[in-house]
């Protein structure tokens, strides 16, 4: 497999520094199956303050055995190395930007910007499959679940979903987002998925190894891996709400992720400094919350609960 100018022979695993800046690199590892079959790219880290991806990736980088597999598996474990490694949230430190809203890319842009353009330019190119992993903020709530997008194609999408739907998660979630790094790669005819698992900046081994679980059963589901999983049961949610702060606010949520909601129950409300209400925030449906923040303070345009009809 020929990758950024670097030949990987088939049964084996190299490392690979994609050039962003003088300061910034991509450091990606690349493993090619003893057999040839689909190639798989996985991404975590696009926030730096999500962390049970990140682990996942990193143990799979060493547990995984060419040998064994057919097809390819690339492993990008910090996409925002610097955000991690500052623990900022959700931006990338040198230019204040969410990796997350930038496809596609300039190439002449930000850091944030040339690193969606190198994500463009070499990643995708490759990709038969992606799956990015986040997990919830430092400042967010959230039960696991995975978005699916229906802005691609509709055989693209329909790709995505299957594979989401071998994977040990409750819930699926239609996305119509076109600006982040696996919404982007739909539009460019790659079957995407972003997993979120784990919540406020925190990991731990039963997490890491419940994702481990889902990768495996994902590469199971493509035909990398020979070994068999159940197929899981999962309810897919159509209609998701996002409720944004509409200014510099306190935030009080009366639900959190997890929770059964119904039509009609007051999620929260934003007050002012002085601890006068602004707005109370009411269900519109039937469902669940997906994820909520839980600092008391929030800025304009801060996500404050997201919830999913069932």
């Amino acid at each position: 497999m020929e990758f950024y100018n670097t030949y990987i022979d088939r049964n084996s695993k190299k490392d690979v520094s994609i050039y962003i800046t003088d300061e910034v690199s991509l450091d990606v590892t690349v493993i090619c199956g003893k057999n040839e079959g689909k190639t798989l790219v996985l991404t975590s880290a696009v926030h730096g303050c999500e962390y049970v991806g990140v682990k996942t990736l990193m143990d799979l980088k060493k547990e995984l055995e060419p040998e064994r597999m057919s097809g390819n598996v690339i492993i990008i474990p910090f996409v925002n190395k610097e955000g991690f490694l500052r623990g900022e949230k959700r931006i990338v430190p040198y230019d204040g930007k969410n990796l997350n809203r930038v496809f596609p890319a300039n190439e002449n842009g930000t850091v944030s910007e040339k690193i969606a353009y190198a994500i463009e330019k070499y990643i995708y190119p490759k990709a038969d499959f992606l799956a990015d992993l986040h997990s919830g903020d430092i400042n967010e709530r959230l039960t696991s679940f995975i978005f699916f997008s229906v802005s691609a194609e509709e055989s693209v999408s329909k790709i995505g979903e299957e594979g989401a739907k071998s994977m040990s998660f409750d819930y699926r979630v239609a996305s119509t987002s076109k600006n982040g790094l696996y919404s982007y790669a739909g539009q460019k005819g790659i079957p995407s998925l972003l997993l979120e698992r784990g919540q406020q900046g925190l990991w731990s081994d039963n997490e890491v190894t419940a994702y481990k679980k889902n990768m495996y059963e994902l590469m199971s589901h493509l035909g990398i891996i020979e070994e068999k999983f159940e197929k899981p049961e999962q309810k897919r949610i159509d209609i998701a709400k996002y409720i944004e702060s509409p200014c510099d606010s306190l935030w009080y949520p009366y639900y959190n992720a997890g929770d059964k909601i119904k039509k009609g129950d007051i999620l929260g409300e934003i007050k002012d400094l002085e601890d006068n209400t602004i707005e109370k925030y009411i269900a519109e449906f039937d469902g669940i919350v997906l994820y909520n923040t839980t600092s008391l303070g929030v800025k304009e345009k801060d996500s404050l609960v997201s919830y999913g009809k069932l």
